[in-house]
């Protein structure tokens, strides 16, 4: 094997102990005074899978079916550990064992700086590319969003990217090695819109590299490096096979698969997620400026001037002399004045776009084609509906598209072609030297970024500072605002111009040949950190963190109190926000926080659940409940509603059904519609609704009105009752129906489930005294398990071994 010298570790041994380093003290809270990050899709995660961790804690076992949220619902996106510890463990060595979150971003930056060097680009300058990637506000906003999963799959996309170039640059068991390892963690951390972007940078790699084969007469030994990374990515896709298959099996019966009911604009079924919805936030067309001027649109639009006491919107309200005027103007004080509804702004720094453009003129024609495509490409899909004809046809046409929301994170494929051809475009010029042409080129790019940054700078006026709904303002107060807004921009492009004005003038002036390489490596990550920092401070600060003990422990309300109370079995329908996990850590609630929803129950709350909220409310305020008007909120036995915190801010529900009951009479349906609309009309609660062209019909020929079904046993997935009847009969359940995994048996037979009242489960049981169970038991976790585990140890093995083989043929290499 070859020995390796101290001078071959140290650059790459310095970078990624600056690395740490900078994580260290940019998450320092996290270190140095026991706390985490704030974030709030983390903490309703652990409001909506306190059901699971409770009972893995207890039992040991996996709850697989969580009753916490939206009625029930597979466990399989909310908190389920799978069988991957090789996976793992890898990913906390590779992270030095750094807290979660936080090392993802070290693990962004070390990725990206393998990936830079396996593109030939020297460590030092590795390292201020890695920086641009890892420290972009597109991470960080993220990461501060709670966005853990995405962050944690971004992370890895270099390192695949990496192992795919190296195969393909002859070092064929590093690449494999590379591509197999971050395959199989960035499929661990289980984004697949971040999986499908990955999918979009390789196939643009692999159609420039089949090109180049056609060309140069390769295509053999491009076939026979497609087959080994073929076998990597196989490899890697067994790590995850288990929740791959679980996914791909629960897509089809959430809110991302297709419905059932006809469209009447269409006369359709619907499929994926609906166009307003998936296209909610959409890059304006100029909006990507803000990834070299920040403050272009304002910033975040959680910034708002009220709070500014030296911004002249302040002052103007001050000045009003009318409180309840400014009391309402307050709200209109946004900083931001783009086209979407939340946003902050993705910034990828001055500097690096400017390398980026240099990268465009200087670095190598096919890697400019193929990162400069996708980095138009990205652009153009983030625009979603603002650029309707080509993002509308994408969402109808492209495979799997629908399937996704904020359109704006595919950004991310912008964010990662920045810094690569920024990198090698430097590259390439500090290889070549300081010709007449190369002079001419950075003109080009200075005048192009740098130009553009002066122009916004001196010319900010030219700009409207106005958004959708503005216009109707009082005059005197939105011109207040409008200075305001125009004050940002032209101070971000101000500073943006001067970091592109700073490195412009080391490389035109060949300043960095009159100082050593390191003082102008050392200068440009300097500048890079200094940039990124400071800009992500705005965003993210010491308001991110709280205290371990406040994230993780939340203390049941007075009203939650009341609630707890009740020992029998029951719902609960949080008023305040149904789409909120807070009621799931206590209860079992109708609503929750999730993006991917069973379609039918959530085609249930928009025919049903949500019209009757608002006949209860409406009913409460006139002081007159009739619940027995709310058939849905009572099948699906809510017993309480929760209004409120303190005591007393809970109503009873008298007529709900129950966990279990007797069916009478039976309305036959014939389509999903007809399904839907029969069950919002129920008015009885022995009556239900069957599919009959799903279902058998099942046959009622007498009915005991004395007859009992008991709930005996609740696990998250497993139930047990008691039913007796002195006829045959159907017994409903007040469960959502899942139509894979869940299994019926009475008196240890197992017998068909049928789906009642669009979401129920029902039995046709016969007469006399049974026992009733119900048993989750999933075929992607019962066999997908044991794959994912053998294949883990499988990978991590195959791994360690290609490692081994291309130290060894290295070594082969050089004796030769």
């Amino acid at each position: 094997m070859r020995k390796i010298s101290l001078s071959d570790v140290v650059p790459h041994a310095l970078a990624v102990l600056f690395f740490l380093l900078l994580t260290v003290v940019f998450f320092s809270p996290v270190f140095f005074e026991n706390k985490s990050l704030d974030q709030n899709d983390i903490v309703q995660f652990l409001w909506g899978s306190k059901e699971l961790r409770d009972y893995r804690a207890a039992t040991g076992r996996e709850g697989l079916w969580t009753n916490a949220m939206f009625s029930g619902m597979p466990a399989y996106l909310v908190n389920l550990q799978w069988s991957d510890a090789p996976v793992t463990v890898l990913k906390k060595v590779l992270s030095f064992f750094l807290p979660h979150p936080v090392r993802n971003i070290f693990l962004a930056l070390v990725c990206y700086y393998l990936l830079l060097l396996s593109f030939r680009v020297r460590p030092y300058l590795a390292v201020a590319g890695a920086l641009a990637f890892g420290l972009s506000t597109y991470m960080i906003i993220g990461l501060s969003a709670g966005h853990n999963a995405r962050i944690g799959a971004i992370a890895f996309m270099p390192l695949v990217m990496a192992g795919i170039h190296l195969a393909f640059s002859g070092k064929k068991w590093l690449g494999f090695a590379a591509t197999t390892a971050g395959l199989a963690l960035h499929l661990r951390e289980n984004h697949v819109q971040i999986t499908y972007y990955l999918l979009l940078l390789v196939a643009g790699y692999g159609i420039m590299k089949l090109v180049q084969a056609v060309r140069e007469k390769q295509l053999p030994e491009f076939a026979k490096t497609l087959g080994l990374l073929c076998a990597a990515a196989a490899l890697a896709l067994a790590t995850f096979f288990g929740p791959l298959w679980a996914i791909a099996e629960y897509s089809g019966y959430s809110t991302r698969g297709a419905s059932e009911l006809v469209t009447s604009s269409a006369n359709t079924q619907g499929s994926g997620l609906p166009k307003s919805y998936a296209f909610q936030y959409s890059n304006g067309i100029a909006e990507p400026v803000t990834a070299l001027i920040p403050n272009f649109f304002g910033g975040s639009s959680f910034n708002a001037f009220v709070n500014d006491e030296n911004s002249k919107t302040y002052q103007a309200l001050m000045q009003s002399g009318d409180q309840n005027t400014a009391t309402q103007l307050a709200r209109y004080t946004s900083s931001y004045w783009g086209r979407q509804p939340l946003s902050a702004p993705y910034y990828a720094g001055a500097i690096v776009v400017f390398l980026f453009v240099i990268g465009l003129l200087m670095a190598e024609r096919t890697m400019v084609v193929w990162l400069a495509s996708l980095t138009v490409l990205g652009v153009m899909m983030s625009w979603g509906s603002n650029f309707e004809a080509f993002n509308y046809f994408l969402f109808d046409y492209l495979p799997g598209y629908n399937k996704f929301r904020s359109v704006t994170f595919v950004m991310v494929v912008v964010f990662f072609a920045l810094p690569l051809l920024g990198s090698v475009g430097l590259e390439r010029l500090l290889a070549a030297g300081l010709s007449p042409q190369a002079k001419k080129k950075l003109l080009i790019a200075f005048l192009s970024t740098g130009g553009l940054c002066l122009f916004f700078g001196l010319f900010a006026g030219l700009l409207s500072y106005t958004k959708e709904g503005e216009s109707e303002l009082p005059r005197w107060f939105l011109q207040a605002l409008q200075s305001d807004r125009e004050v940002l921009l032209r101070s971000d492009a101000l500073r943006s111009f001067a970091f592109i004005f700073s490195i412009f003038i080391l490389l035109y002036l060949g300043v960095y040949k009159k100082v050593t390489p390191a003082a102008f490596f050392l200068f440009l990550i300097a500048m890079t950190v200094i940039d990124l920092v400071v800009v992500n401070k705005r965003y993210f600060s010491a308001e991110n963190y709280v205290r371990k003990s406040a994230l993780t422990r939340l203390e049941p309300s007075a009203a939650d109190q009341q609630i707890l109370r009740d020992t029998g079995d029951y719902r609960v329908l949080d008023l305040r926000n149904f789409y909120d996990a807070r009621a799931s850590n206590f209860h079992q609630s109708l609503g929750g926080y999730h993006g991917a929803r069973i379609k039918r129950y959530q085609e249930l709350y928009d025919s049903c659940i949500s019209r009757e909220t608002e006949r209860l409310i409406a009913q409460a305020r006139s002081g007159a409940l009739a619940t027995e008007q709310l058939p849905v909120l009572n099948m699906l036995n809510t017993r309480y509603f929760l209004y409120g915190e303190e005591a007393g801010n809970v109503l009873l529900n008298p007529t709900a059904y129950g966990p279990a009951w007797y069916a009478s009479s039976v309305i036959e349906a014939i389509s999903a519609n007809e399904e839907l609309t029969q069950t919002a009309r129920l008015n009885s609660k022995n009556t239900v609704v069957i599919n009959t062209r799903q279902f058998s019909k099942p046959v009622l020929n007498a009915y005991d009105s004395h007859a009992t079904v008991t709930l005996k046993e609740r696990k998250p997935d497993m139930l047990a009752y008691e039913a007796q009847s002195s006829t045959d009969g159907l017994v409903v359940f007040s469960e959502i129906f899942y139509p894979t995994g869940w299994h019926a048996f009475i008196d240890g037979t197992e017998v068909p489930i049928l789906r009642v009242n669009y979401v129920l489960r029902a039995l046709q049981v016969p007469a006399g005294t049974h026992q009733i169970q119900f048993k989750f038991d999933p075929s992607p976790y019962r066999i997908g398990n044991k794959v994912t585990l053998a294949a883990s140890w499988v990978m991590l093995i195959a791994v360690m071994g290609c490692l081994f083989r291309s130290l060894k043929r290295e070594d082969k290499v050089e004796t030769a």
